[in-house]
């Protein structure tokens, strides 16, 4: 059996007859082509069109450490996940190996981006826009009815499949018809909202193929709900704070494709009935509340240009057959019918969309770039880390509850020493300090609050440190009311010049000149730094100065005890004139033994 999403359309005359016609191309009788020797792919080879694959059923995504073969069309992991520490790899030599070949680096790139919820089948869809890149020349590019679906990795099941970003090896170059070519890449993202990722992995996905595509097809399941605008919110505020200078809207084309639309009597399969759909879904009414309203101008500023998609249900085969492998026989008519609508929509050369960032078109070789600076950033801390709707809620719960104990803690400090309070003695407000600390924490602990015990402990501990702090601020504006605290530096620096006045007389009648020196000196700068001090107090400049040599005077008015001040002062004196004693003794001795010899 052939699997060769590159082949054209078989003589399957009643699917080509059946179908619709599809926009943009006009589809009447299918003649079966006649087969080409080969397929011009955009590396500039012919793959021949024999009884092996054009394109491989790739069942596993290549090591990043292998050599990226781009002879053999496959999916290409470029961003690799570290489940172990929730963080985001590039694998720089596979992009650069893919997006830097000679023919296309220089080429406008096209970035056509499926991101969503796990398990809704991205990576299916991706296949057929493949089957369309590979015979978008032919009306029959969706396929034989026998043919199995290949390229980007799928399965049915209840598990994902995809994980990081990949993208297919096969960079398509298609003439535009204005005559310019561009080159098409094709990206897979991982699911979110799996058991294995959190809200900061699904956001970082969903961020980097949004920030790096031109078209980010946004796949949803029956509708469009709430939670998937509010996630959407989320996710591109978390892109735009990675950009740097947004002066217009961030991202370019968003597409909301709502798969299994069980409603087309309302709103009508296709393009046009997704319009309107939209249109209800995003319209601002005056009353609806605040939050609703900020959502839908939110998505509304991001994007330059949304659309949407209802496409019905491919059939029960292809939910509950595990055996399905994607052959057009097992797939509902109307499922295919609109199919045939939707790709082209996406990617025939008249409606490609060319990636652009701040106005600029980017090339395969700026691509590769924006990438590398954009992965650094979400590996990087400088962004916020997104949370989940709980966790976000019980923070904000916490620290509510935290600021109403510490609002009934400085009230009831106030009371006590607050404004024109006059100054209580320390001892009694320690005593107030800890009463109203153990009020505000029963207050804490009475609130109700989120997140379980272990998660509150950790604001009950921050609670415990800012009423420790606020309580500092306290002190020290009781300390600024007492008149002898407020003259404590002029007093303490008088002090040192009077002490180092006596010390100096002293210990120059002693004849210890060396200390009286630096008695002197000390005394000098004591004087200066009272001028200083004075000034500063007086005109309330060099305000930094005035508080270091207020900070000096308080640590010398804690050692005001003399035994601390002086102490190493005597005994630097008690030794000096022990050595000038013992000194003094042996030339007494030849004094008077020279008198001896004369006499």
């Amino acid at each position: 059996m052939r699997k060769n999403i590159g082949k054209r359309c078989t003589a399957n005359r009643d699917l080509c007859s059946s179908s619709q016609d599809p926009q943009p191309f006009r589809m009447g009788d299918c003649s079966v082509p006649q087969p080409r020797s080969g397929v011009q792919h955009a590396s500039g080879k012919h793959y021949e069109e024999e009884e092996e694959d054009a394109l491989p059923d790739s069942d596993a995504l290549p090591d990043s450490d292998d050599e990226v073969d781009l002879d053999k069309p496959r999916p290409i992991q470029i961003v690799l996940a570290h489940e172990d520490d929730h963080n985001f790899e590039l694998d720089e030599a596979a992009l650069e190996k893919i997006l830097l070949q000679e023919h296309i680096k220089d080429l406008n790139i096209v970035v056509v981006s499926v991101a969503g919820a796990f398990r809704k089948g991205k990576s299916f869809l991706l296949d057929f826009m493949l089957r369309y890149m590979y015979n978008r020349t032919s009306p029959c590019w969706i396929g034989g009815n026998t043919e199995p679906l290949t390229g980007f990795t799928w399965r049915g099941g209840c598990e994902r499949e995809t994980t990081g970003i990949q993208i297919w090896s096969e960079v398509f170059v298609i003439d535009k018809p204005n005559g310019t070519k561009v080159a098409v890449l094709l990206m897979d993202t991982q699911g979110a909202f799996d058991s294995q990722s959190t809200i900061k992995d699904c956001a970082t996905v969903f961020a980097l193929s949004t920030m790096t595509s031109s078209v980010q097809v946004y796949n949803l399941s029956q509708n469009i709900q709430e939670d998937d605008l509010q996630h959407l919110q989320l996710f591109t505020e978390y892109g735009r704070l990675a950009m740097e200078e947004i002066y217009q809207k961030p991202f370019q084309t968003l597409m909301f494709l709502i798969r299994d639309w069980s409603y087309p009597y309302e709103h009508a399969y296709g393009l046009e009935g997704g319009r309107k759909f939209l249109e209800k879904r995003l319209q601002v009414k005056q009353n609806q509340h605040e939050e609703l309203q900020n959502v839908r101008k939110h998505i509304h500023s991001c994007f330059s240009n949304l659309g949407c998609f209802l496409l019905p249900h491919p059939g029960l085969k292809v939910a509950t057959n595990p055996n399905f492998d994607g052959r057009l026989n097992d797939i509902d008519e109307d499922f295919k019918n609109e199919l045939r609508n939707l790709i082209p929509l996406l990617l025939a050369p008249e409606n490609l969309v060319e990636k652009e960032i701040s106005g600029s078109k980017v090339t395969c070789r700026d691509l590769v770039e924006y990438f590398k600076a954009y992965i650094k950033i979400y590996q990087g801390e400088e962004l916020p880390h997104p949370k989940s709707m709980l966790q976000a809620t019980a923070e904000a719960n916490n620290l509510a509850a935290v600021a109403g104990a510490k609002d009934l803690y400085s009230k009831g400090m106030e009371q006590v020493c607050g404004g024109d309070k006059p100054y209580i003695a320390p001892s009694d407000l320690e005593r107030k300090h800890q009463d109203c600390r153990e009020s505000a924490i029963r207050q804490f602990r009475s609130v109700k609050k989120m997140g379980g015990e272990e998660f509150c402990r950790r604001y009950q501990e921050q609670l415990e440190v800012e009423i420790d702090e606020i309580y500092a601020n306290f002190v020290k504006h009781n300390d600024g009311k007492n008149i002898f605290y407020a003259a404590r530096t002029p007093a303490t620096l008088f002090a040192v010049m009077f002490a180092m006045y006596i010390t100096s007389g002293l210990t120059g009648f002693l004849g210890m000149n060396s200390i009286a020196t630096l008695c002197n000196l000390v005394l000098g700068m004591a004087l200066i730094s009272f001028c200083t001090w004075a000034y500063v107090k007086y005109s309330g400049e060099f305000r930094e100065v005035g508080t270091a040599i207020d900070q000096i005077a308080e640590a010398i008015w804690e050692q005001r005890n003399p035994r601390k001040v002086f102490s190493k002062l005597f005994e630097v004196l008690r030794r000096r004139t022990i050595r000038r004693a013992l000194t003094s003794v042996p030339r007494q001795r030849l004094s008077s033994n020279n008198n001896k010899k004369k006499n």
